[in-house]
């Protein structure tokens, strides 16, 4: 097997073109340390990607106990054998030197190393007093999207049922808490309707804010090799941005930021006036089908195009590629999701499927993505703030049925009211009620919006913080306790990706010095707090990835998210989709082939939201709407973005993803080949508005807007005029000077500038509505940089 050629320089590798209908071709990819040879390879061990969500299967390889590089899974259903860059390059993260090898404690306002007695002995003291002093409520927990499925649930089980606490959440909502909010206001129920192998069946995909060619390179390598084979599929992209899936669209529409629900109301009122419905699935599987039809009857094309400034007639053309497709394939990602609309938008995609009948078939699918890898188990395991298992908090046999499989009292779970999610738990923090705040896995201090006012929440002095990571980010820095974590391929345990694909991830190597698998951290926490059972007995009964995987398989017994048939041993051999029981062994591709399976009061892990305040709509409520547990069309009235333009701040900035990075860097900025192809923040406009503002390639320049500002080098790319569009995944830990933002507020983090503002149903903070200005700063001293962020975009 050849090494596989440098995948910078093409993130999608060579195509492999097939028909529709036909099963998508190998092609294994493989990249090792330089020096190593396959044959030199001692053990090839089974895992699959944590640096995004598309869940890509590969085998790890092993040399003199350390990691020497991956290969993809030929025989995976997921990506048949390809890996993307971060896939190829990213586990070198594993061996870099400032790795976290010892826990550290704050004293005298400094962190030093100590030992794991010391440092959980300070965590369990201070989670003592405040047990005593002031409750469950005084405790926090924050988590990432990107741990595995055992330690999810084990931190669930604690935090809910060991503290008691209410405020329980994961940076996943920063990413994927309007897809599990959109599914369950339609289907009544979490789980992604679709399946990736839809790509191969499907006539028309439309992307609907989902930079696929960046944010899941293996999954747009398969939209290409579709693209390159005999009968192509159509494609439609909503975005801002000339992306590569733009280029490739048949109609792009670039809408103004925030104007989402005004665009798909339209394409809703095109599909519905050209009669292009299917009226007959509607009756048998939906409820609500008049009033949407009613709500969206003025809603035309010109309509719209005057609030999303986008043509007519593109729109109509957009209408028409709809309504004309036999098997229509939805993606909806970030562009929908960090809108201050965001369910309200997506919704619309599940309503479109829905009335055209376009589910449950072969290229019929519908895909509320993930941002990370792991998001989907956050939300099963009820990591994000739900009930484990997609239950119901406002439904009491829901609460009963948990508190029998963790044999306490009802009233010890609380439910009392909706999850605190986390943009309330930072809150909360700030006001002073939470005292303790766990954060694992996740940087918050690059992460979230506002971070002046992050960073001054996590400096309190009354709050204790702890973090458990690899690394120490900027978030670690702040911290009073930091707990060093084993990264991926140093554990074992399962990953779900976005279309239920369930993996095994083996431990390969063995963690560095004294760090610890985040399972091994939570069950030493629960031991020394020593969480007891109405019984007297342990709370938490399992000990290794294995016993808490079977935990949760009687967790998930009977619900939409059954795992009863999946083991570790089948795992060994490919990834299963979810719900798995022992009827059904091999898993399930694609949901609602039957009708709507969760919607059914009884069964539902919601009841919905009303779109615009996001109150809990009433159980009497939902079982009047709905007594038969079908799928709900809910209609949106479009609302203006909270923020919009004003002389003093004229452009509306968008922050997004690049195809080299993940997240905030914490991994792939230590990687070289990553690093090097993205090593800073940058800018971009459209020529013509930089132009206006009278910049240039390669000026340096500010992007203000009212609450901080970001300093990076322009580049000018095809997009929509009064537009800024800045990457995320900048923070401040390797910048040339190495530490914080400069005295005027201006750093290289897009969240210095974004709003503490979040949609009103997922709680999904607004990253791609505020409004900003760009000043010049200095200008370029040299050639200007390449001007795209994926060397081979215009030639996909």
């Amino acid at each position: 097997m050849a090494e596989t050629p440098d995948r910078v320089q093409d993130p999608w590798g060579a195509r492999t073109p097939y028909a529709p209908g036909t099963p998508w071709p190998a092609r294994t990819d493989l990249h090792l340390a330089p020096g190593v040879t396959e044959d030199q390879v001692e053990r090839w061990v089974p895992a699959a990607s944590v640096l995004h969500s598309n869940g890509d299967a590969m085998d790890i390889a092993v040399r003199q106990g350390r990691i020497v590089g991956v290969r993809g899974r030929a025989g995976d259903r997921v990506n048949r054998g390809r890996l993307g860059p971060k896939d190829l390059y990213g586990w070198q993260a594993n061996a870099s030197p400032d790795r976290l090898t010892r826990p550290m404690i704050r004293e005298d306002g400094r962190l030093r190393e100590c030992d794991w007695d010391t440092a959980m002995g300070r965590i369990v003291d201070r989670s003592r007093q405040l047990l005593d002093e002031s409750g469950p409520g005084a405790f926090g927990f924050y988590t990432t999207g990107q741990l595995l499925l055992e330690e999810y649930y084990t931190l669930a089980v604690l935090a809910r049922a060991g503290i008691g606490t209410h405020h329980l959440d994961g940076n996943t909502r920063l990413c994927t808490a309007t897809a599990a909010e959109a599914l369950k206001e339609t289907f009544g129920c979490d789980g992604q309707p679709g399946s990736y192998e839809d790509i191969d069946h499907a006539d028309t995909i439309a992307l609907f804010g989902h930079n696929m060619a960046e944010t899941q390179t293996v999954l747009w390598a398969r939209v290409l090799d579709r693209l390159a084979g005999p009968n192509p599929p159509r494609l439609l992209c909503v975005d801002p941005r000339v992306t590569p899936v733009a280029r490739r669209a048949e109609v792009h529409l670039a809408p103004r930021p925030g104007t989402n629900v005004a665009l798909l109301n339209a394409l809703l009122h095109e599909v519905i006036r050209s009669g292009r419905i299917d009226r007959d699935y509607i009756e048998r599987n939906t409820v609500g089908f008049e009033e949407l039809a009613a709500a969206v009857e003025s809603c035309t094309p010109r309509w719209a195009a005057a609030i999303c400034d986008v043509p007519a007639a593109a729109i109509e053309r957009a209408g028409e590629l709809l309504g004309g497709a036999e098997r229509l394939l939805s993606t909806v990602l970030q562009g929908v999701y960090q809108s201050h609309q965001a369910t309200a938008a997506a919704v619309q995609v599940n309503n479109l499927h829905l009335i055209r009948g376009m589910l449950g078939r072969p290229g019929c699918g519908l895909l509320q993505m993930n941002g990370q890898p792991s998001a989907e188990n956050t939300r099963e395991c009820g990591a994000d703030g739900d009930l484990p298992g997609f239950r119901n908090w406002q439904n009491d046999t829901h609460v009963e049925e948990l508190a029998r499989l963790w044999n306490v009292p009802p009233e010890r779970i609380p439910h009392y009211a909706p999850p605190t999610h986390a943009m309330q738990i930072f809150r909360y923090a700030e006001q002073g009620s939470i005292r303790m705040l766990w954060i694992s896995g996740t940087n918050p201090a690059v992460s979230l919006p506002e971070l002046a006012r992050i960073r001054s929440v996590l400096a309190q002095e009354r709050l204790f913080v702890v973090v458990q990571d690899l690394f120490l980010t900027e978030t670690a820095q702040l911290a009073d306790v930091v707990l060093p974590a084993a990264a991926w391929g140093e554990k074992t345990g399962v990953l779900t990706n976005a279309d239920r694909t369930v993996h095994l991830i083996e431990k390969a190597v063995e963690p560095p010095g004294e760090a610890r698998p985040d399972l091994d951290i939570f069950l030493d926490y629960a031991a020394r707090m020593d969480f007891r059972d109405q019984d007297d007995g342990p709370l938490i009964r399992w000990h290794d990835p294995k016993s808490a995987f079977e935990a949760w398989q009687k967790c998930s017994a009977g619900r939409p998210c059954d795992y009863t048939g999946i083991t570790y041993e089948r795992l060994r051999e490919g990834g299963i989709q979810w719900p798995c029981t022992p009827d059904r062994p091999e898993g399930t591709p694609r949901l609602y082939t039957d009708g709507i399976a969760y919607a059914h009061p009884d069964t539902c892990e919601s009841y919905g939201k009303d779109m615009v305040t996001g109150a809990s709509v009433e159980p009497v409520e939902y079982r009047s709407l709905n007594p038969d547990g079908k799928a709900v069309l809910k209609a949106a009235e479009y609302l203006p973005p909270h923020e919009d333009t004003s002389p003093e701040h004229p452009l509306l900035l968008i922050t997004g993803r690049t195809v080299y990075h993940f997240h905030t860097r914490t991994k792939t900025g230590r990687v070289p080949e990553l690093n090097a192809a993205a090593p800073d923040v940058w800018a971009e406009l459209s020529p013509e508005e930089a132009a206006r503002q009278g910049l240039g390639d390669g000026d340096l320049i500010e992007v203000r807007t009212p609450r901080g500002a970001v300093r990076a080098r322009l580049r000018t790319t095809a997009m929509r005029d009064g537009t800024v569009f800045l990457p995320f995944h900048y923070g401040y830990w390797d910048t040339p000077a190495g530490h914080r933002p400069a005295d005027d507020g201006a750093g290289r983090a897009a969240n210095e500038a974004t709003i503490t503002d979040w949609d009103p149903v997922s709680k999904q903070p607004l990253f791609k509505t505020c409004a900003a200005r760009v000043t010049l700063i200095a200008r370029r001293e040299s050639a200007p940089r390449s001007q795209s962020t994926t060397p081979a975009g215009s030639r996909t």
